[in-house]
């Protein structure tokens, strides 16, 4: 049990420290432009994403299948990231 909050400490931990990189950047540079929504998407995703993986770690026990729905669930998290960055699909989604 000590294990696995650990693991959801981690989790949180991972994403303050990856969300504290555009926030310095903001400080030195007018070339990152984030408001307060950004932040909250980025970090709805990445918690989201690091939850849907510690949720596979509990309950799949084969690690073929594991792998599999973890590599899905960043690929997933890449492609929403990267639509909503720069819209590579040029959808509504990312206000194009």
């Amino acid at each position: 049990m000590v294990t696995q909050n650990k693991r959801l400490t981690g989790i949180v931990l991972a994403v303050a420290l990856l969300l504290l990189i555009p926030f310095t950047a903001i400080q030195f540079t007018d070339e990152v432009v984030w408001t307060l929504f950004d932040f909250i998407v980025a970090g709805a995703l990445l918690l989201g994403t690091g939850l849907l993986c510690e949720l596979v770690l509990r309950k799949v026990k084969s690690a073929n299948y594991r792998i599999a729905i973890i590599a899905a669930a960043l690929i997933v998290l890449f492609l929403v990231w990267a639509e909503l960055a720069v819209g590579i699909f040029g959808s509504p989604f990312a206000g194009s």
